[in-house]
């Protein structure tokens, strides 16, 4: 009851993510909605962007010392995340908060945070290495600001400074036309059929 608590007051003004559904009382399923940039692959093999992305976190019953089990309600392309799950066990600890959790799978999915070296993805790794000049994919702060800084992150929204110092200032819009430009996924693999 205390997560739920927490996410409620953390998210509840904050437009980049907001808890979008729960099952159970005290909550044992919630959903998240996410507005914030990444990437996925579209069904002729193009990456492309989407701006809005849905996970869905359940609660084990070993809760708060095993983790959460986080899957993606549509695909994402990532090398931390494939078809069913979001890969948080390098970084999950009890002591964390649901929340936090909550901001980095944001920032996983923006590019901010990601691991190439134990992929679930590995096309999205060698993508990732091959393409770290375009990266993030959305620079903006993903935590919602402090009681103190709102007026800051409603800056950050509209492309102002970043309220928790995780700033990629030098990320212009001109990356933005390079991805556009890099979409298709190239196969080593030519005994492929489709």
């Amino acid at each position: 009851m205390l997560d739920h608590d927490i996410l409620r007051q953390r998210f509840s003004n904050w437009p980049l993510i907001q808890m979008s559904g729960t099952a159970g009382m005290p909550p044992e399923m919630y959903r998240f909605t996410y507005r914030v940039k990444g990437l996925y692959v579209s069904a002729n093999g193009e990456i492309l962007e989407r701006e809005v992305h849905l996970l869905e976190v359940n609660l084990s019953l070993g809760y708060p010392r095993r983790a959460p089990q986080c899957r993606m309600i549509a695909p994402v392309f990532h090398p931390n995340f494939d078809e069913n799950v979001v890969c948080i066990g390098d970084f999950w600890a009890a002591s964390e908060g649901l929340d936090d959790l909550i901001i980095r799978i944001g920032r996983m999915i923006a590019y901010q945070e990601y691991n190439t070296k134990s992929p679930l993805n590995g096309l999205a790794a060698k993508w990732a290495e091959q393409h770290a000049h375009l990266l993030p994919i959305d620079p903006r702060s993903v935590a919602p600001p402090s009681a103190e800084g709102v007026q800051q992150g409603a800056s950050q929204l509209t492309g102002g400074g970043s309220p928790n110092g995780h700033e990629h200032t030098e990320k212009t819009s001109e990356p933005q036309s390079q991805l556009a430009q890099k979409i298709v996924i190239e196969s080593s693999d030519t005994n492929e059929t489709p």
